[in-house]
């Protein structure tokens, strides 16, 4: 297993809500992370975030990790959950909301 790889599976194994995005949550370089940390936000959950424009390697690592092309990518006890249109059609309909506390995870608000 690469080192990128071991990185990011520790990532998402030490939070249970992890979030590979453009940018940071403070500065979101990209409307689509920018989308899904609000909506995160606006959940109220605790997550980590990992910033892959730092590295080419984490950029390129993460795609071929979850086989998605995309990023935002958010991550849920372990399970790839989706990029920005999966994360704000669920939330959209409750289903981000009933899949955390489903998880285990505390929501504070629900939309």
């Amino acid at each position: 297993m690469s080192d990128i790889n071991q990185f990011i599976e520790d990532q998402i194994k030490s939070n249970d809500v992890m979030l590979f995005m453009k940018g940071t949550p403070d500065f979101p370089q990209c409307g689509f992370s920018g989308q899904v940390v609000q909506i995160l936000n606006y959940l109220g959950v605790e997550y980590g975030s990992a910033n892959v424009l730092e590295t080419d390697e984490l950029r390129e690592g993460i795609k071929a990790y979850s086989n998605w092309p995309t990023i935002p990518q958010l991550y849920v006890k372990g399970e790839f959950v989706g990029g920005c249109d999966i994360v704000r059609e669920m939330f959209q309909a409750g289903e981000l909301q009933s899949h955390m506390e489903n998880a285990g995870i505390a929501v504070k608000q629900s939309a």
